[in-house]
């Protein structure tokens, strides 16, 4: 009687409804609230494509971000794709290109634009306002053109972002030098955000064929605990 007793529990541990071991992933946090608004998402495009063609804005921006043949990029916030197209071709076939955005619909949008131009060499995701969900050390550049002002909790999102570089990977972040309830980021902002989360800044440069300016940062020892960050606080 005991063993059959036995045997029935251990069926009914193993029929599939429950997992035999539970586990919660831990939850990190809390993370600091940003001192300062965000900006409304209000278009999934900065800027028509032609203009910004005849401003050779991609061009320069690949090129001063030293984006070459091969490489892996992800490009966040990637609205219609303006930036996606050109990485696809700038990195070429050995190289991915990973284009993500919140809206679904836009990343609808953006998934038939790529299968219509036939870039084999893009996937298109959706990611989460606080976490862009990119796998880990996979990412030469990770590229936010105009949209970092529209990231509502700034902090968990960098700190998230940081494991999925490359030891030698980038983040490049343009955009325009004014406040960010006026879709923009004053760059002093920008770099103590990222210092925040143990980011160093690389170089700036003004980018005015891009609407403002351009910033390259590197992830440099230890991920600070989420409790550990600290704020930073806008002067103006």
């Amino acid at each position: 009687m005991r063993l059959a007793l036995l045997a029935l529990l251990s069926l009914a541990a193993c029929d599939g409804s429950k997992p035999l071991i539970k586990h919660e992933p831990e939850r990190p946090g809390p993370f600091p609230a940003a001192d300062r608004p965000v900006a409304r998402i209000v278009s999934p495009r900065w800027s028509n494509e032609e203009a910004r063609d005849r401003l050779r804005e991609a061009e320069r921006v690949m090129d001063r971000a030293g984006i070459r043949p091969g490489m892996t990029v992800a490009d966040i916030g990637a609205g219609e794709g303006y930036y996606t197209v050109r990485l696809a071709k700038k990195v070429g076939a050995k190289g991915r290109v990973l284009a993500e955005d919140v809206v679904a619909a836009t990343r609808d949008q953006l998934a038939d634009r790529v299968s219509r131009e036939r870039l084999d060499n893009v996937s298109v995701r959706l990611g989460e306002p606080a976490d862009p969900k990119l796998p880990d050390a996979s990412f030469d550049r990770v590229l936010m053109v105009h949209m970092y002002h529209e990231i509502a909790q700034p902090y968990e999102f960098l700190w998230r972002l940081r494991p999925a570089l490359k030891p030698d990977g980038l983040v490049i972040v343009v955009d325009a030098n004014r406040r960010t309830q006026d879709h923009g980021t004053p760059p002093a902002l920008l770099q103590c955000e990222f210092a925040a989360v143990g980011y160093r800044q690389v170089w700036r440069q003004p980018m005015i064929s891009a609407g403002g300016y351009m910033a390259a940062f590197r992830a440099e020892g230890p991920r600070p605990e989420p409790e550990a960050i600290r704020p930073c606080r806008m002067t103006s």
